[in-house]
């Protein structure tokens, strides 16, 4: 089958299975009964002329799903955050200390921390994920080897700081120094790539809410992240989710901790102004 063909028959897949989709979710999300979590806000001024609505990923989920989300004893992500509030509270490193011995009680220290990551850091000169955030202070502060990108240690590490934060907005910078590296992560956002020739952009923009197969296309918003995937039943980051998705346009995908992955994650998550952080959600 020749590209050509191939990408047709993917587009027909995606426009007439969204004949019959529907924006999910009649109803909010309200966590516990008591947290309400803004999942639709109005599209930050930098997405004007692409979107004015955006929306978590969460509206996107079936009923069943979007319950579990809604109840922490349902929740099967909130086993990784039990698993980051003991290394929280863990000494670690040459140092014997813990991060509750410089930070203190998280949901103080952490309160909004999660809000603005990836966020520049001006002593490294570098945008930095909360994630590589978690790992300079392991090997600078704690002298504990860093953890390793795509396991469970430090994703869970940041469920459990992201916990600190959940329901408030997030509010992501994409001025003065950061620029520069939003834009790379814009530019890689559009790019068609792979054998399919496919963009982020063209199933998170331009198809949203419709379905491809048996997938039903968000937005790829990451105010959820890290997500405990449904498909793969375990927590995932938005770095890890990128290795997959670049991988469905068989494209060979970068390394889970490379640059260009930290600029797509800023760009994405700043496309996400506005929506509530949710701690640990719920995908397929």
């Amino acid at each position: 089958m020749t590209k050509t063909v191939l990408k047709g028959a993917i587009a027909a897949v995606v426009v007439l299975a969204g004949a019959q989709a529907a924006l999910a979710g009649d109803g909010g999300l309200v966590i516990n009964g008591e947290l309400e979590m803004i999942t639709e806000a109005p599209a930050a001024d930098h997405l004007k002329g692409s979107l004015t609505t955006v929306y978590s990923g969460w509206v996107f989920r079936d009923v069943d799903t979007q319950a579990m989300q809604m109840d922490d004893f349902d929740n099967p992500g909130m086993l990784y955050v039990d698993q980051g509030e003991g290394m929280w509270n863990a000494p670690a490193g040459t140092s014997e200390k813990s991060c509750a011995d410089c930070h203190g009680d998280a949901s103080e220290s952490m309160a909004g921390v999660r809000t603005v990551y990836p966020k520049w850091n001006e002593a490294a000169g570098e945008v930095r994920t909360l994630q590589m955030q978690i790992n300079a202070c392991r090997t600078e502060n704690q002298g504990a080897d860093a953890f390793k990108y795509g396991k469970d240690e430090i994703n869970a590490m940041e469920a459990f700081i992201s916990m600190q934060s959940r329901g408030m907005p997030m509010n992501v910078a994409i001025d003065g120094p950061a620029a520069a590296t939003w834009e790379q992560g814009k530019e890689m956002y559009y790019a068609r790539t792979g054998q399919l020739e496919l963009s982020c952009a063209n199933c998170h923009e331009d198809n949203y809410d419709n379905y491809i197969r048996a997938d039903h296309l968000s937005q790829g918003q990451t105010n959820g992240f890290p997500v405990y995937r449904l498909k793969d039943t375990k927590l995932t980051s938005a770095a890890g989710r990128f290795v997959g998705c670049v991988r469905d346009t068989r494209a060979e995908t970068y390394k889970i901790d490379s640059a260009e992955f930290v600029a797509l994650e800023l760009y994405v998550a700043s496309r996400g102004n506005g929506l509530s952080v949710e701690g640990v959600s719920i995908r397929n």
